[in-house]
């Protein structure tokens, strides 16, 4: 059995939640009504994994996480509004430890929950089994403290490149990264790592709702040398720059008459996941030799990407897989390597460095 800790100031949340994992047979559930008594519920049970909100009263989901991952350490899902300010805490506290996010039903919540429930089961499930980077804040603190200034350094650097849109033929390489669960940290640890003068433009899947896959681009802009934008409208693929594919739609690379777009399309039921990792590989191996493409896939649930990258290994193209030693679910990359798809199998702190002397 699952042992299970539901914490929502909402008792139709918790009723609604703890129903839905009571009719999957194999979770315990317990819940609490604020971060305060899940923080004393979770270090008195030890839960395998929680669900919590992010605004309650009393303790409020990001103060009990912080405790938490220092206390009574566990996977935890967030419960989030699908609002900006909702966004915006959901990604402090991916930050802080918490695993995954799911959204918090609106309108019906009933009929949404009908909707929602097997993601949200699925997330939770996943996030049972899942890893904790338990030394996430030291690299993090000792990254701030000793990088402020190299960051500072190479980000007034990159205003000073006069970057312009290339024709398709003088694109060159291109780095495409897919991830899921436990990925908004995996992807600040390698992007960070990119100098402002970084030779290829990455595009960036990470399995998310619209709402925060902004919120997480705009994060990593601060945070990183090259420069991060969510690709909303149609943009001229340029060096140094990552795409992040907007939630709920899908990310694809085309060819304009000023040379190569990535641009959204409406996410296909074709694929399970938005965006799609596959679906996004297929449209750069559409225009763009494999030879000329290096794919990351990280952490996360599922398989996706494991299938397309899989296929451009095999024409020549290079990949990276995350090793299990430190992907939060070693989901993805564990099915790129089982493919045969993986030309490299490394931690995540080395997988920036690898790519770096990949594509130079």
């Amino acid at each position: 059995m699952i042992k299970l800790l539901i914490v929502d100031d909402s008792a139709l949340m918790r009723r609604l939640l703890a129903g839905l994992f009571a009719a999957e047979g194999d979770f315990e559930v317990r819940l609490a009504r604020d971060g305060e008594e899940g923080l004393d519920m979770a270090r008195a049970e030890r839960p395998d994994v929680m669900t919590l909100d992010v605004q309650m009263p009393r303790m409020d989901g990001l103060a009990c996480l912080d405790r938490l991952m220092i206390e009574a350490p566990c996977p935890v899902v967030m419960v989030s509004a699908i609002t900006e300010k909702g966004a915006e805490a959901t990604l402090e506290a991916l930050r802080l430890g918490a695993v995954d996010v799911v959204t918090k039903p609106t309108g019906a919540v009933s009929l949404e929950m009908d909707r929602l429930g097997p993601l949200i089961v699925a997330k939770v499930r996943a996030a049972a089994g899942a890893k904790l980077r338990r030394s996430l804040r030291l690299t993090e603190v000792v990254r701030h403290r000793v990088g402020r200034e190299a960051l500072s350094l190479q980000r007034s650097s990159r205003s000073l490149l006069a970057i312009r849109p290339e024709p398709a033929a003088a694109v060159g390489r291109m780095v495409l990264i897919g991830t899921s669960t436990g990925g908004p940290p995996a992807l600040e640890t390698v992007l960070s790592q990119f100098p402002a003068d970084f030779p290829c433009p990455v595009l960036v899947v990470q399995h998310m709702p619209a709402t925060f896959t902004g919120a997480m681009a705009r994060r990593l802009d601060a945070l990183c040398a090259i420069e991060v934008v969510e690709v909303d409208a149609p943009m001229p693929i340029v060096p140094g720059r990552a795409y992040i594919g907007r939630g709920d739609a899908d990310l694809l690379l085309a060819r304009r008459s000023g040379g190569l777009v990535a641009l959204p399309a409406p996410a296909s039921e074709k694929y399970l996941w938005h965006p799609s990792v596959d679906r996004m590989v297929d449209s750069v191996l559409e225009l763009l030799p494999a030879e000329q493409l290096l794919g990351v896939l990280m952490t996360g649930m599922g398989r996706d990407g494991a299938e397309a990258m899989t296929r451009l290994r095999q024409r020549g193209g290079r990949t990276i897989a995350e090793s299990e030693a430190t992907a939060v679910v070693w989901g993805m990359p564990g099915e790129l390597v089982r493919s045969g798809g993986a030309e490299a199998v490394v931690p995540l702190d080395e997988i920036a460095p690898l790519i770096l002397r990949m594509v130079t």
